[in-house]
């Protein structure tokens, strides 16, 4: 079993606390290959809460010219994991589950994906994510669980403030 987080470590300059940990996993975020692909950017306001902003355009459509699922599901993921990685700053968390409702289809645009964590301070979190469109229309949410992994947040690159 992981052994819970006390406070900031190794990676992150323990003098820099909770913004620079937030800094690093921005930076882990830009970090990541897969987000190469779409035009976003992440930022983390405060504990808890992971804001991407990002455009949808044509080369995310399914043959009925919308958005594609997984789009949603990417970003809602990310924006819910990001939130509760937060509240970790020695391990990278996994997602284990993460349940999705469409609710508006989305052809092109500027997206914002919001992510809250919910509960869990240990082991296992829960977070929130939804997604908005231009309008300020729901376009998608999703509730998600992650698990504490054996993965030091300090070992991967990315992390850095």
């Amino acid at each position: 079993m992981t052994p819970p987080d006390n406070g900031p470590h190794d990676g992150v300059d323990a003098g820099q606390g909770a913004q620079g940990h937030y800094r690093a996993l921005e930076n882990l975020y830009s970090s990541a290959p897969i987000n190469a692909m779409f035009r976003s950017q992440m930022a983390i306001p405060e504990k808890g809460v992971a804001r991407i902003t990002f455009d949808a355009d044509e080369r995310m459509h399914h043959a009925a010219g919308a958005a594609h699922g997984t789009i949603y599901f990417k970003m809602l993921d990310d924006a819910a994991f990001y939130a509760a990685n937060t509240l970790v700053s020695d391990r990278f968390l996994l997602t284990t589950g993460f349940n999705l409702h469409f609710t508006k289809p989305l052809k092109t645009g500027k997206v914002i994906a919001e992510g809250r964590w919910i509960s869990g301070k240990r082991r296992v979190f829960v977070a929130e994510a939804h997604l908005l469109d231009e309008e300020g229309d729901e376009i998608g949410r999703g509730t998600g669980t992650f698990m504490r992994s054996r993965i030091p947040l300090a070992s991967l690159s990315g992390y850095h403030a």
